[in-house]
């Protein structure tokens, strides 16, 4: 059981830091597109700034459609996780509280069995009574405490599948309403800017050849 717990607690914990890294990318994308923006090259080229405006809506979009998952992601597999957790101390200190009854049930046996061993005088055989009468209430609360966890450890893990079904279903679904909407804003702003319709090879070999224009300049040290 040890182990289901451990998987649990890393799992939302890892759960935790992707919702932290995906907010923390689209707010650093809507901080690119507002850096760009402000750039005095948008004071001077009316197409420039306009393709900036168009960046700066897309990952502003962005960043609402992330916010949103991550908050769907929170309400229905983060907090789950986390309530699933909080059953665990109960569990291990009912295991706890099992252990401590077997120990006393087999001091108390041992006890009882020391006397049977010893001659049957009058005197061992009060102590004998008193033993088993002291060994009875014992082994009562042992048993009681070992069938409750036999009876249900095995329905508490069986059940890890079908609480966390729900979870895992959720995400999923968020994961593909994101990315769907991902994929028009994308869409829309490739359409508003990506005018030249070249590909990334293309563009590439275009920056390539600017960049051969600028060292070419008499201003600028050979490497």
């Amino acid at each position: 059981m040890s182990w289901l717990e451990e998987q649990t607690k890393k799992l939302h914990k890892d759960m935790k830091k992707s919702t932290e890294a995906d907010l923390a990318m689209s707010k650093a994308a809507v901080k690119i597109s507002g850096d760009l923006l402000s750039n005095p090259l948008c004071e001077q080229d009316q197409a420039f700034l306009e393709s900036m405006n168009a960046l700066d809506t897309a990952m502003k979009r962005m960043d609402a459609f992330n916010q949103e998952k991550v908050n769907q992601i929170q309400k229905t597999v983060i907090d789950p996780l986390k309530k699933y957790s909080n059953v665990f101390p109960s569990l291990n200190m009912a295991v706890k509280r099992r252990e401590q009854a077997l120990q006393d049930y087999k001091r108390l046996q041992s006890k009882v069995e020391k006397y049977e061993e010893k001659e049957k005088t009058g005197p061992i055989m009060v102590k004998l009574h008193q033993a088993r009468e002291e060994l009875k209430p014992v082994r009562e609360d042992f048993e009681a405490k070992n069938k409750q966890l036999l009876d249900e450890m095995p329905k508490f893990y069986n059940s890890r599948i079908d609480y966390f079904q729900p979870s895992f279903e959720a995400l999923i679904r968020a994961q593909v309403v994101y990315f769907t909407e991902m994929h028009n804003i994308f869409t829309d702003l490739t359409d508003q800017i990506d005018q030249g319709g070249l590909t990334d090879e293309q563009r590439k070999q275009e920056n390539e050849a600017k960049l051969n224009e600028l060292r070419a300049l008499s201003i600028v040290a050979d490497d």
